[in-house]
């Protein structure tokens, strides 16, 4: 009997990298798409086929060389960010060839790191591009930021912006499901309002294009908000203080509406409003609430196999398309998670 032929490994890959950095918009110059060497694992290493990888709004921040709660991406080196893959080479323990495992080294074919770094996912349990989004850091963050950063409490009215983002969309129908006594959303089309409104069970969803977002919330939360989940923002901020209830908490996940702009943007105007209102305002990074994941996975997993919990994701096929997907995050093309397939 002749031992199996040991399968070839791939010996060049194709990585994004970022070759200079971005001053307002990023263009197609700043990036470049390069074949690299595959690097075979060494001891504790496994080497990983991406067959899904994330581009997410906090990307832009690490284009930039300013000082922030994560490193910035380096330039002329390959970028960084969630993917999925399979293990097609391991030299670790507990990890075999076949696993799949969710890891840090996206923007790339194939990736070779310490398995230390990498943890087992199962694609029988949910789709593999599941643990990128609805079970994966977007999730995550919309749990914790929600729950603890935000203190919601059952009752709560609370008001969400970029709620049909792969965050939003999630802070929102957890809350209608933890008996928020109201649960408003903004969104930058009338499709993506109606999809709140109808498949993710918000209580009212306006188009922030449509009119000024003060007026349009005013509307829509005419008893004002105990809970504001800031995506975007500018106005959307504004707006929420004006209609912030006595105690009302807002948690800022991200501030889309000012990540490309070349000059000081201006705060709110009525940030005094927190004094009268007694008001809170905090900053929410993920990573600062990883020992809630076992908790999200335990009370958000059942939710999303039962149908509960909807989600939405935007695929983009092919790592060539990488960059572009990651435009139409900030240019909000994406309902739901965007996600590239390889």
């Amino acid at each position: 009997m002749t031992d199996a032929p040991t399968p070839t490994l791939p010996s060049v890959g194709r990585e994004w990298r970022l070759l200079s950095r971005p001053v307002g918009w990023p263009e197609p110059e700043n990036f470049e798409l390069a074949e690299a060497e595959v690097r075979q694992p060494g001891p504790g290493q496994v080497l990983v086929r991406n067959e899904y990888l994330s581009v997410d709004p906090y990307m832009r921040g690490r284009m930039s060389a300013a000082k922030s709660y994560i490193a910035p991406f380096e330039l002329g080196k390959a970028m960084q960010g969630g993917a999925v893959g399979e293990v097609i080479a391991s030299a670790a323990e507990g990890i075999a060839v076949g696993d799949r495992v969710l890891h840090f080294g996206g923007w790339r074919e194939y990736a070779t790191f310490d398995a230390k770094q990498a943890v087992k996912v199962d694609p029988e349990a949910a789709p593999l591009s599941t643990y990128l989004g609805v079970l994966g850091m977007t999730g995550l963050t919309a749990y914790a930021g929600l729950l603890r950063t935000a203190s919601f409490k059952e009752g709560d009215a609370v008001f969400v912006s970029g709620a049909a983002g792969a965050v939003g969309s999630q802070v929102g129908q957890i809350a209608k499901l933890k008996g928020a006594s109201r649960v408003i959303g903004s969104a930058g089309s009338d499709e993506k309002v109606k999809i709140l409104v109808e498949e993710y069970g918000f209580d009212a969803a306006f188009n922030y294009k449509n009119g000024p977002v003060s007026e349009q919330l005013r509307e829509a939360a005419p008893d004002g908000i105990d809970v504001y989940f800031d995506n975007v923002g500018g106005d959307h901020l504004e707006a929420a203080l004006g209609s912030l209830n006595q105690g009302g908490r807002i948690a800022v996940c991200g501030m889309i509406s000012v990540y490309n702009s070349t000059e000081p943007v201006p705060g709110p105007k009525n940030l005094a409003r927190l004094i009268a209102t007694r008001g809170r305002i905090e900053g929410l990074v993920v990573s600062d609430h990883y020992d809630l994941q076992p908790e999200f996975v335990q009370e958000v997993g059942p939710l999303v196999a039962s149908g509960a919990l909807k989600y939405r994701e935007t695929v983009v096929e092919g790592i060539e398309n990488n960059l572009e997907a990651f435009l139409g995050v900030l240019r909000g093309e994406n309902t739901g998670k965007m996600i590239v397939k390889l």
